[in-house]
């Protein structure tokens, strides 16, 4: 077979041996100076070695399954969105062993390289692939086999093109890498303005009211023209259209249900990170939540941030017993918890200190979205053969 001109051939044509489980044994508690990978060890970045399993000394069968520097491992049974995974043995871990729920084997270098066989097996093609012939009783659990591993096509350019390719991708690799980092930095920056910007110097340069003499609840009804929103915790009270998941719809007639006005807030039906919602859009929720609007001294933006604060959560977590179970929060539970009232100014200068610093993060995820993107159409672009690395580079 064929791609433009490039070969293709199953992955056990170039391996050096055939694909192998590895052994998964009872683990002690204290570590012992070898060590066994987790499942979750394979986390579609590759492999994280950040949490290994201590390994029994007295086990001889783990020797059996040592790991060695450039050992391919890939999982052979896991969800349908994990299966298949694979990642490269670097050697960054001595006395190493894999367990049983993946496979391992080594490429042939005289046939592939490496780096290349390591980039197109996480590429789309090979990806679907797997999943396709992937199977199992569970309707989330799936596995592949051996015969499945060492079927998988593999598109082959020429050894030197190989290089040239994996030296390409792994440029835009690193490129996604550093974006990573800059995202967790300015998540700890962000972090940072947050405790201690809402910790206790606002509180103890405010006035403390308590929660039911700065927001009222509101309960207006009979908008059925406004777009239904969901309440979320990770990005607030948002249009259900802009949700990528599917939910359930209500067959309440929508005249009935609650509307939310931009600024209002939302007590969430779930609780775990402070249970207090912003929306910054009108719409209708469900007649079970609660709506709160802001009286005239609050600044909006300033409590979105305060209220999921770690103060906040602190004092919320003091008045509602179960939290951190996930129980509802009351309108009662919330009204009785003072609150920080700077002055206006002051509100306004901490939000948009705190909103620039959102805004940098939701740029660079924004921007890793687009590097992902760019990436994976590269890849199929090089190893299809419509582009050549020279062509990349440019």
């Amino acid at each position: 077979m064929k791609r433009k001109d490039f070969d293709i051939v199953p992955l056990g044509a170039i391996l050096e041996d055939t694909p192998r489980n590895g052994y998964s044994p009872v683990c002690p508690e204290l570590p012992t100076g070898k060590w066994v990978l987790s499942l979750s060890a394979l986390d579609g970045n590759g492999l994280d070695l950040s949490a290994p399993k201590p390994a029994p000394v007295n086990d001889p069968l783990v020797d059996k399954f040592m790991l060695r520097r450039g050992d391919f491992l890939i999982s052979r049974s896991n969800t349908s969105d994990k299966v298949g995974r694979v990642g490269v043995f670097r050697g960054e871990l001595k006395n190493c062993s894999y367990p049983d729920l993946m496979m391992r084997f080594r490429p042939d270098c005289d046939k592939v390289d490496p780096r290349f066989l390591e980039t197109y097996l996480n590429s789309d093609t090979a990806i679907k692939f797997i999943r396709q012939h992937a199977n199992g009783t569970s309707g989330s659990m799936k596995k592949i086999n051996r015969e499945t591993v060492e079927s998988i096509p593999v598109v082959m350019p020429p050894i030197l093109e190989q290089e040239n390719i994996a030296e390409v991708i792994s440029n835009w690799h690193k490129a996604i890498q550093k974006n990573e980092r800059l995202i967790i930095s300015k998540f700890q920056f962000y972090d940072f303005l947050s405790k201690t910007l809402l910790g206790p110097t606002v509180w103890r340069s405010s006035k403390h009211l308590r929660a039911d003499r700065l927001f009222d609840t509101i309960s207006e009804k009979n908008t059925p023209e406004l777009p239904l929103l969901a309440v979320t915790q990770d990005q607030g009270v948002i249009p259900r259209s802009m949700l990528d998941r599917r939910i359930s719809m209500s067959a309440s007639n929508p005249a009935n249900f609650k509307v939310v006005r931009e600024n209002d807030f939302v007590i969430s039906l779930r609780s775990f990170q402070g249970g207090l919602e912003h929306s910054a859009y009108d719409g209708l929720v469900s007649p079970a939540y609660t709506v709160l609007r802001c009286r005239p001294e609050l600044e909006p933006r300033f409590y979105r941030h305060y209220l999921k604060s770690p103060d906040f959560i602190r004092r919320l977590s003091v008045a509602v017993i179960g939290i951190r179970d996930g129980k509802q929060i009351s309108f009662r539970d919330f009204a009785s918890i003072k609150l920080p009232l700077p002055p206006r100014d002051q509100q306004q200068k901490i939000a948009r200190l705190l909103d620039e610093s959102e805004k940098e993060i939701k740029l660079l995820k924004r921007q890793a979205l687009l590097l992902q993107k760019q990436k994976r159409g590269l890849m199929q672009k090089l190893l299809t053969g419509q582009w050549r690395p020279d062509m990349a580079r440019r």
